[in-house]
């Protein structure tokens, strides 16, 4: 049975549903989901009690997305840096990470995406993610990146690598290249490549700041900074990232 405090909080989802407009919205949102472990530090529970209940909370708010017409949603689970962290937090937390990734593929709902540097993973967690967004290649729906051991600047590297080694398979000289290069070709190695740059870029826990996540594609991307913490982020939440969004003048390169 529904309390008044649940009927007061659909009617002010709806009321902002309808506020959106449907030709402002985005569609690409990243999303840097923070906040976990203080979450559950403030409730006197341990990290990975916290990472589960984040882990809860994604399959939610990619129907939000879905709602909104979103093409394309890409989540931040695991950074280069958090590979840094403890045996005793890292391997349940890889643990949730695989466990989500496959309960997400396993509903062949969404198309998706691994995304990061997996050769820095366990061989096993690298593989079971690649099966699992494997498992969904042929979904007709939105597509879903999940960037896992994913670092910015390890992106823009691969990325050079990855450019460079394509030119030496076809002959082209250091100089050549230098010489014809261009930000587009770079782009096209990307993670990421052929999807579209996100037009919005979330980040829950009030933190103020880019990270490293989507560097080189958040170039134009609007920043939606939430206080909620990641587990704790509700569709009335994400529902006033799109207004802002909506009511902002895009300016490119300014």
């Amino acid at each position: 049975m529904q309390t008044p405090r649940d009927l007061v909080y659909r009617a002010y989802a709806q009321s902002l549903r309808r506020q959106l407009p449907l030709e402002e919205l985005p569609r690409h949102v990243g999303v840097m989901l923070d906040g976990n472990r203080r979450w559950a530090r403030e409730r006197g529970a341990g990290s990975t009690e916290g990472h589960r209940a984040g882990a809860d909370n994604i399959a939610p708010f990619l129907g939000w997305c879905e709602e909104a017409g979103v093409e394309v949603v890409t989540l931040w689970l695991l950074s280069t840096d958090n590979l840094n962290r403890p045996p005793a937090e890292l391997e349940p937390l890889l643990d949730i990470i695989e466990q989500v990734v496959a309960d997400l593929a396993a509903a062949q709902h969404w198309q998706m995406h691994v995304v990061g540097a997996l050769d820095l993973l366990p061989e096993e967690t690298a593989e079971r993610l690649l099966r699992s967004a494997a498992s969904t290649a042929a979904v007709d729906g939105m597509v879903v990146n999940v960037a896992i051991g994913y670092g910015g600047r390890r992106e823009i590297a691969d990325a050079v690598r990855s450019l460079l080694r394509d030119a030496a398979g076809r002959g082209t000289s250091l100089d050549e290249l230098a010489e014809t290069v261009t930000a587009q070709d770079i782009a096209e190695h990307l993670y990421t490549k052929g999807q579209p740059d996100p037009d919005l870029v979330i980040r829950t826990s009030g933190e103020q700041r880019l990270g490293g996540f989507l560097l080189w594609q958040s170039a134009h991307s609007e920043f939606y900074f939430c206080e909620a913490y990641w587990p704790d982020f509700r569709k009335v939440d994400f529902l006033r990232a799109l207004r802002s969004y909506a009511e902002r003048e895009r300016r490119y390169g300014t």
